[in-house]
């Protein structure tokens, strides 16, 4: 997994509210263990006429899309069904935080072990995202911050084990092996 300290990008903005994860990755494409490949079929739905073709005007077909890294999204990202596949779509694609008023508590759980950073906003920082679509941002994981382009700054929380792993590029077992010296040497003594 690669460390997360700062993230400067673009937003994508997806306004609708109770996104959810079949939504960001459909049921259909679920019959894989493996993160790979999944990025193409994130939104699909939305994403996809029924022929396979781009539907224009879907923002990630867009190309002001092209390789921004932040997702602006309604209230209740990510609700639904526990699906560890939709952080690894939106990951895949390219995303890297997703930012909105409220995330689903599964959701946010699965998007920390996987490396992707759920931002949680007051209403007037959503409002004011959602209606300046493509600003660039910065996210701050050490500071837990976003620097708007007007010069403000919102803080956001975060967890600090979740906040230690995403600044060290690990996982939970990532951060189990670093403590390997530890947890042997304790072995020993016992």
């Amino acid at each position: 997994m690669e460390a997360l300290t700062t993230l400067t990008s673009r937003t994508l903005i997806m306004p609708a509210a109770n996104i959810d994860t079949d939504q960001i990755i459909p049921a259909r494409f679920l019959t894989t263990t493996t993160r790979a490949g999944l990025g193409s079929r994130l939104f699909a739905d939305w994403r996809y006429a029924a022929d396979g073709s781009p539907r224009p005007e879907f923002i990630l077909n867009r190309p002001e899309a092209a390789g921004a890294r932040i997702l602006v999204a309604g209230r209740n990202f990510g609700c639904g069904s526990s699906r560890e596949h939709a952080p690894w779509a939106l990951l895949d694609y390219g995303i890297r935080a997703v930012v909105s008023t409220e995330l689903a508590d599964i959701f946010c759980t699965n998007a920390l072990k996987n490396g992707l950073l759920p931002v949680i906003v007051d209403e007037a920082t959503s409002a004011w995202l959602l209606a300046h679509p493509g600003v660039e941002v910065t996210l701050d994981v050490a500071a837990m911050t976003l620097a708007l382009p007007d010069r403000r700054t919102v803080r956001f929380p975060l967890e600090p084990f979740a906040r230690h792993c995403l600044l060290q590029g690990i996982d939970e077992l990532g951060f189990l092996l670093e403590q390997r010296p530890a947890i042997e040497a304790f072995e020993r003594r016992a």
